[in-house]
């Protein structure tokens, strides 16, 4: 009996897609053999997920899940649109919500955490889940804002059940005043994070290097209208203040009442919560942005299949 090393449940695990604790049964049951372990898992149904693993998963949901003063948004990719309807896939989602409020933003952290009620972590429960729907999944991000005091308010646009669906957006407000008042402020700012879809915070967040492209271009657009160099730099700075309002969350004008900046709008709510509020920051998730889609020429598909 060969020895059941870390290394060969490592090797398990890379060929098979299986979980940690899968392969370990596996090698111990097949006396060592690594490949014996990959027919116990195979027939066990535990290393479907690594036949899928090269399929784009770019569908999927997007879930959301506040605590009081924190808040997370999580994204899960599969296959198909259809998956997303799957009340096990659903249940994933939104437990993996739940599991980074306390576990943070980062994924491999998440994946390691423990997966309520299933004697599993949470990249072993989605491999399991790989295996029983047969798509290709992926815990593809996560962010959590949090508060010292006030509200990390959620919405979820067009939401498929609570808290999933294709736009999740997190919003968060410091603040000593009313809870359920900061709720509903929060609510409707992430209502228009969601449809406006602000790239920075403020101005001093805006990132420089994409603050430096723009100016580039606006600057070349000026000096295509001849007019002075005195005249183009303040067509420029103009310009550089419309891209703010555009691009910044507190420089945005607010959907709802077509008026205020969203900082004028914080600052009018103060009176009405009882104490001053900051906005400190906002998560957008949108599902399957910057995903690379594969675009696939059926009729040549099947011709190639037909022609083999």
């Amino acid at each position: 009996m060969a020895e059941i090393t870390a290394a060969l449940v490592k090797e398990l695990r890379e060929k098979t897609g299986a979980g940690m604790m899968d392969c370990k049964k596996a090698l111990a049951e097949t006396a060592g053999d690594l490949e014996a372990a990959v027919d116990w898992l195979r027939k066990k149904g535990l290393a479907a997920a690594a036949k899928k693993a090269g399929r784009v998963a770019a569908e999927g949901l997007v879930a959301v899940a506040a605590a009081g003063t924190r808040g997370v948004a999580v994204e899960v990719n599969a296959e198909t649109d259809f998956v997303a309807r799957n009340e096990q896939f659903q249940g994933f989602a939104s437990t993996v919500a739940k599991v980074a409020l306390d576990a943070g933003s980062d994924v491999e952290a998440i994946k390691a955490a423990a997966f309520p009620g299933a004697g599993k972590s949470v990249a072993e429960q989605l491999t399991a889940l790989i295996a029983t729907i047969g798509e290709n999944m992926n815990l593809r991000r996560a962010a959590r804002l949090e508060v010292s005091q006030g509200v990390v308010a959620t919405y979820m646009h067009s939401a498929a059940a609570p808290g999933l669906g294709k736009i999740g957006v997190l919003v968060a407000l410091e603040s000593a005043g009313d809870t359920a008042k900061l709720e509903a402020l929060g609510k409707q700012i992430a209502m228009h994070v969601a449809a406006a879809n602000p790239l920075f915070l403020d101005v001093s967040s805006v990132d420089s290097s994409a603050l430096d492209r723009e100016r580039a271009v606006l600057t070349e657009q000026a000096q295509a209208s001849g007019k002075p160099a005195a005249v183009i730099e303040k067509m420029v700075e103009g310009r550089v203040r419309k891209y703010y309002e555009e691009v910044c969350l507190l420089e945005q004008v607010f959907v709802i009442d077509q008026e205020n900046k969203i900082s004028k709008v914080v600052d009018n709510a103060a009176k009405d919560v009882g104490a001053p509020i900051k906005l400190t920051g906002f998560v957008r998730f949108a599902l399957g942005e910057g995903i690379e889609k594969e675009e696939k020429d059926f009729a040549a598909e099947v011709a190639a299949q037909l022609g083999g």
